[in-house]
């Protein structure tokens, strides 16, 4: 009976360890997603600000590859 006991002590001490490493791992996750999402709304601005003549053809622009 001892030993089931030890077993599932030791069973419990790693689910913890792991699930400790998982929160960590998810919580990294989380703020790599949010200055993901944080860069995004930086380019989305960057696009709505740029002038129509700044080089870049919008997909309306329906130019003609160079070699027709």
């Amino acid at each position: 009976m001892e030993q089931k006991i030890n077993y599932l002590e030791e069973k419990m001490a790693i689910m913890q360890h792991e699930l400790a490493q998982m929160s960590h791992e998810v919580y990294a996750q989380q703020k790599e997603v949010a200055q993901l999402m944080l860069e995004i709304e930086k380019l989305k601005s960057r696009l709505e600000n740029m002038q129509p003549d700044s080089g870049i053809l919008s997909p309306n622009d329906d130019v003609p590859p160079p070699h027709y």
